[in-house]
């Protein structure tokens, strides 16, 4: 699994660039020049001494007691996070990728003693579980030359910082390339990649990430440079790694580079077509009981990263995430018993006889739901139901929306049948003083025909619903390069022509000719193949401000981008021309008539370059928003 990713391609003469941070060249570079002469390295080693491999930190033994971190973003409140990471008894922490925030991340990690596994993205061959991307290692040598050069750049930005323990190159890239040619295409590049690496910083091993067994036989035959092999695994396989290991013939440590319960890949399904869930008991013990036996007993394992230190309020936020809606989950005091053989301070509610009927409802139904739930501090118990779909876009696969629901007796409720058309998966949430929810989950099967009528099943917006707000968390993706593509450049966070003081989208083109046009869109380089978007029905107008570096600049501005002849089109497309100035100004179009069902590009923009705008322009937008 991944979170964070910075990848660049093109596709079908379209120009597409996943937004992580546009400035991170830049970034690293000032990094470089003050890392270097203001900061010395920790120098991390592995040996092998008789049959067990040791991970060594300035000499002295070191066993990784990690989690993946998902808080990088969350900077005001690094010292929090890393203070709790110390209380669980985590001695390192896993990132996927760099960013803007990798300097304060590796300073705040520096001073509450805990080390980093560095990400370093690769992008992946196919669209998959990990991300929206579709990159193609036989023909893409330029976009393979971007990850060479981010790779090299933020070994150069970072080696000299003491909170580095390792580089952690790719995740689970052979599993999302779909054909052979093009995974031997990738471990050379691999290769280049780490070698390089190896040659501009001796003082950290290599590491290289990938599912289960999916890059082992790759790595012995092409890539001699990994020193640590890194191997995302879940539930009980995780203790036949060392096997797989041995049975390759493969002399090389291992680091659990992810882990916890089962997931859902590899969980059978209900009566109703819904993923079975493991229970809390069963993720609670899969990290603090199988720890020892499983994972920290095996000589060739230096460690491991338990996935995921984070919260969330979507679909794997219960399955495998430390905090759900802020709450503590059984993984959070797991990850405590496993590293310090310290028990829960407060024991997270407990239910259980959970009891709901199997006949099929219709939208609006009352459904009986009983269970029990306790709480061995004897507290309050406050207690909530959601429910999430597993068909239709990624989006809404990983949405859980709360149930309308009434407590008619003492272990007895009813939920009312939201308006959905498949199988949903009900959430049983479990609620105590201390800050800790217990979840347990059900299934229902729903049929009101409503797929018949609408054929895109994407998630509802709540208005206002901002397509761009000051370079915040974004619903759509600046991915859909047109025309001009090589003169664009974007950056979601200009802080210099702001219209309030505080972030503004900058769209620049620098050339004097040609046109050239952008589309944000859902999912990352949508091009109207995959589901996705929005359902932006109940919005009565779309707005923007907008300006421009040239007084009497024109451009089209609205949203909508996919045809009828994709099988995934935006339902309504909206566009004007537009004369902008160099002072910021709203512009609004009401939607009364628009078919808003299914939006896949929340906002397209297109112009000209024109030797009167000067060889490079610029247009801003701020607060671009459905209302």
């Amino acid at each position: 699994m991944n979170i964070n990713s910075n990848k660049r391609f093109k596709k079908n003469n379209f120009k597409t660039v996943v937004i992580q941070t546009k400035f991170l060249n830049a970034v690293l570079g000032i990094l470089l020049f003050f890392s270097q002469i203001t900061i010395i390295s920790a120098q991390t080693t592995v040996k092998k001494i008789d049959s067990t491999w040791i991970l060594e930190v300035d000499g002295k033994p070191f066993d990784i007691k990690g989690a993946t971190f998902g808080y990088d973003h969350d900077v005001e409140n690094y010292d929090a996070y890393f203070k709790e990471l110390q209380f669980l008894g985590v001695n390192s922490i896993r990132t996927w990728a760099t960013g803007e925030y990798t300097p304060q991340l590796l300073d705040a990690a520096e001073k509450h003693n805990i080390k980093v596994m560095v990400g370093i993205w690769m992008r992946h061959g196919r669209a998959g579980m990990e991300d929206d991307d579709t990159f193609d290692y036989l023909k893409d040598k330029e976009g393979m030359e971007d990850m060479y050069n981010n790779a090299i750049a933020t070994v150069e930005s970072y080696k000299n910082h003491p909170a580095v323990l390792t580089w952690g190159v790719g995740n689970e890239v052979y599993l999302n390339t779909p054909t052979d040619p093009e995974k031997e295409v990738y471990s050379k590049f691999l290769e280049r990649v780490c070698s390089k690496i190896k040659e501009l910083d001796p003082n950290h091993p290599i590491t290289s990430v990938e599912a289960w067994t999916f890059g082992m036989d790759w790595w012995k035959k092409y890539v001699p440079s990994i020193d640590i092999y890194g191997l995302n695994s879940y539930g009980a396989g995780v203790q036949f790694l060392e096997d797989e290991l041995k049975k390759r013939e493969i002399d090389k440590p291992y680091i659990i580079t992810e882990y916890g319960v089962t997931g859902e890949w590899d969980m059978e399904k209900d009566k109703n077509g819904i993923t079975l869930e493991p229970s809390d008991e069963d993720k609670y013990k899969s990290i603090a009981t199988d720890y020892q036996p499983y994972i920290n007993s095996k000589a060739y394992n230096l460690g491991t990263y338990i996935f995921h230190y984070s919260n969330s309020d979507e679909f794997m936020g219960p399955w495998l995430c430390t905090h759900y809606r802020g709450l503590k989950r059984p993984q959070f005091w797991a990850i405590r018993e496993a590293y310090t053989g310290e028990k829960s301070i407060n024991h997270v509610p407990k239910i259980s006889d959970v009891q709901i009927s199997s006949h099929t409802f219709k939208t609006g139904d009352w459904v009986p739901i009983s269970f029990k739930a306790s709480d061995v501090e004897n507290e309050p118990i406050n207690i909530r139901f959601y429910y999430n779909q597993r068909e239709g876009s990624r989006n809404l696969k990983n949405q859980i929306t709360i149930l309308d629901a009434e407590k008619v007796g003492k272990d007895n409720y009813r939920i009312q049948v939201p308006i959905v058309d498949t199988p949903i998966k009900i959430y049983i949430n479990a609620e105590d003083t201390y800050g800790n929810v217990g979840i347990a989950t059900t299934s229902l099967t729903i049929d009101n025909g409503l797929n018949r009528q609408q054929p895109y099943l994407v998630p509802k917006a709540k208005f206002p619903f901002y397509v761009y707000k000051d370079g915040s968390d974004m619903p759509y993706f600046p991915t859909a390069y047109m025309g001009g593509m090589k003169h664009i450049n974007v950056n979601l966070k200009n802080k210099e022509d702001t219209r309030d003081g505080s972030e503004v989208f900058e769209l620049k083109y620098e050339s004097d000719e040609g046109w050239y046009g952008l589309g944000l869109v859902n999912p990352i380089n949508n091009w109207g193949d995959v589901q996705g978007g929005y359902d932006l029905r109940g919005a009565k107008t779309f707005s923007f401000w907008a300006k421009a570096t040239k007084d009497g600049l024109k451009a089209e501005i609205g949203f909508g981008l996919i045809g009828k002849d994709k099988d995934y089109p935006d339902t309504a497309k909206v566009t004007k021309e537009i004369k902008l100035s160099t002072k910021w100004k709203k512009f609004t179009f009401k939607l009364k008539k628009e078919d808003l069902s299914c939006i896949r590009s929340g906002l397209v923009i297109f112009s000209t370059g024109h030797w009167s705008y000067g060889s490079t322009h610029s247009i801003f937008f701020d607060d671009v928003v459905f209302e």
